[in-house]
């Protein structure tokens, strides 16, 4: 045959090359597979109509509108009965096509062949996709939703009920992390840590009724409403922070100036994962160099790598020599973060700057979001501070009394002060410590570069600007992060997503496009309309609504914790 003639062109191939699949089947043990490929031809059929009509189901209605898709748990149950034929028909194939009895052509057995592989990995991904979008709590909060605002909210009965659901959700979360940091030692201080965290991810999602689908959906309609802000003119506004005002223009660059300096010491806490970063092409030659020299057998230095890349990193960020540096923390569990201690000879300062998040154990660190006193002799209301961050002070706080490496340092520059420094959760740490050293060193001074925000309660940053300066960059969200900032952006997902009625398809494929290629966001069709915002949010909102009581106290709390107050913003 000549050669195919399509979209005004000649093609390789020709029109009588399209018969499937192509082989003959009058061999031995042919016939059942012939009758396989038909079968299994008609399972095909029957299992695209359907997703057919999952699909076109699952595109009607809106997010707050759930109505037009109630037909969709039967098509869903349709499916699953497929399955089962499904899963026999794969295993019937594996079996003829490994029967050597069979002696077709090996293009027949290829089809075969590619039918069953794929069969079997469309089953094996759906297995993995139940598991994924499994809700250990699904039969829980069913049946606690649908029956709970019938049920005396102050019986006994009501109240074991919550118990049960919130113990269980605690101890799904628990497993969950415990998964997620399986590739680390876990000891009591770990497992303490795993129950508060689990607590804090329990109280946080417990309370609405939200897919991750419609979490993205509500984050992408939030981030064109905030375009469409910035977008509109507007008259200058009076900002009202905890910007240094009280600071004349002499004394504010002064401050810029040794923050640009400190930030130094900051940084090099991290090592050199941070010294790769910043000099991509010559770092390790240049690591390489300088491991080989002899170090001083004198050295304080805990917990460092075989090669020195960390001290050697430190030494080339900073400027500073071997001689300068009074004690070095490698050191890395949950709760205690690496650190060291140096003599800083251009400002005359003894220089204590604590690394920030750079390991499991930190990110459990960072999510100990609990909320713990510190009672202060100067501070006549009790403060509260992050749980996790206060143990990371606590800990250098110890070896730098107890240990008695601040006393050595001033043994050797008596004249100088101190200076306690820190990036990210260093910078939470590095505040924290310098509260806890005030009252021994009171003209300590601390630089905490994007410290956490939910750090301290009002009381102890009113009490920090007095000497903790927090540097913050735009819009970094390091700074930004505390259970207040997250329960409202949970609230305003609730009610923009109830508010659209667009479907939820259309707003995540127009979504994805807005971020990759951008676009005018006044187009962006979200159509926000001035319905009842209780009425709409009413069933995305559950457990706490019902049972105010419930909310656990270090969200009560959160509400005054904030970074120190003095605040220079870049």
């Amino acid at each position: 045959m000549p050669g195919l003639v399509v979209f005004g062109r000649r093609w390789a191939i020709g029109s009588d090359d399209f018969v499937l699949p192509g082989g003959r089947f009058g061999c031995p043990g042919g016939a059942l597979l012939h009758s396989y490929l038909l079968v299994l031809l008609a399972l095909l059929a029957a299992i695209i109509c359907t997703l057919s009509a999952l699909v076109y189901v699952s595109m009607q209605g809106t997010i707050s509108n759930p109505g037009p898709r109630k037909s969709l748990p039967k098509l869903l149950y349709t499916r699953l009965l497929l399955y089962l034929p499904e899963f026999i028909w794969a295993v019937v194939g594996a079996v003829w096509v490994s029967d050597s009895s069979v002696r077709c052509e090996s293009t027949v057995i290829n089809v075969i062949l590619g039918t069953v592989v794929a069969s079997w990995v469309i089953i094996v991904f759906t297995i993995i996709g139940v598991l994924i979008v499994f809700d250990p709590l699904g039969g829980k909060k069913t049946f606690y939703l649908t029956d709970g605002l019938d049920r005396n909210l102050e019986s006994s009965q009501s109240g074991q009920l919550l118990y049960n659901v919130k113990n269980t959700a605690t101890r799904v979360w628990e497993k969950r992390i415990r998964l997620m940091c399986c590739c680390i030692v876990q000891d009591d201080d770990h497992r303490v840590a795993f129950t508060s965290i689990a607590e804090l991810f329990r109280a946080y999602f417990s309370d609405t009724d939200l897919v991750p689908s419609d979490i993205a959906a509500g984050l992408i309609l939030l981030h064109q409403e905030q375009d469409k802000m910035e977008s509109c003119p507007k008259e200058p506004e009076e900002v009202l922070c905890h910007s240094p005002s009280s600071l004349v223009a002499d004394d504010l660059d002064i401050e810029l100036e040794n923050a640009a300096h400190y930030m130094l010491f900051a940084a090099a806490a991290y090592g050199w994962p941070y010294y790769i970063y910043t000099n991509p092409l010559t770092a390790l030659c240049k690591l390489n160099s300088d491991c080989c020299r002899s170090r001083p057998e004198d050295s304080d230095i805990t917990g460092s790598d075989r090669r020195n890349f960390h001290f050697g990193s430190i030494l080339r960020i900073t400027g500073l020599q071997y001689r300068d540096f009074i004690h070095i923390s490698f050191h890395n569990k949950i709760y205690e973060i690496p650190f060291f201690v140096a003599l800083d000879h251009k400002k005359e300062a003894i220089v204590v700057a604590v690394r920030g998040t750079l390991s499991f154990e930190d990110i459990l660190t960072d999510l100990s979001a609990d909320c713990e006193d510190l009672t202060l002799e100067d501070v006549l209301e009790n403060g509260f501070v992050h749980k996790g961050i206060t143990q990371a002070a606590n800990y250098i706080y110890q070896k730098l009394i107890n240990d008695g490496i601040l006393n050595q340092a001033f043994t050797i520059a008596p004249e100088y002060k101190l200076v306690i420094v820190g990036h990210s959760l260093g910078g939470g740490t590095a505040s924290v410590l310098a509260i806890m050293l005030r009252n021994s060193f009171p003209t300590l001074k601390c630089y905490a570069f994007s410290p956490p925000g939910g750090l301290l309660s009002k009381t102890l940053a009113e009490y920090s600007k007095r000497f903790i300066v927090s540097i913050i960059l735009g819009k970094d969200l390091v700074a930004r992060l505390s259970m207040p900032n997250m329960e409202d952006l949970k609230r305003r997902i609730v009610r923009i997503v109830a508010n659209c009625n667009r479907p939820k398809y259309q707003i995540l494929l127009r979504g994805c496009w807005y971020e990759v290629f951008g676009g005018d966001p006044d187009n962006f069709p979200t159509e926000l309309d001035g319905r009842n915002d209780d009425a709409l949010t009413q069933f995305l909102w559950c457990l706490f609504f019902f049972f105010p009581s419930s909310v656990p106290p270090f969200l009560q709390l959160s509400v005054c914790l904030c970074v120190p107050m003095l605040c220079v913003p870049c």
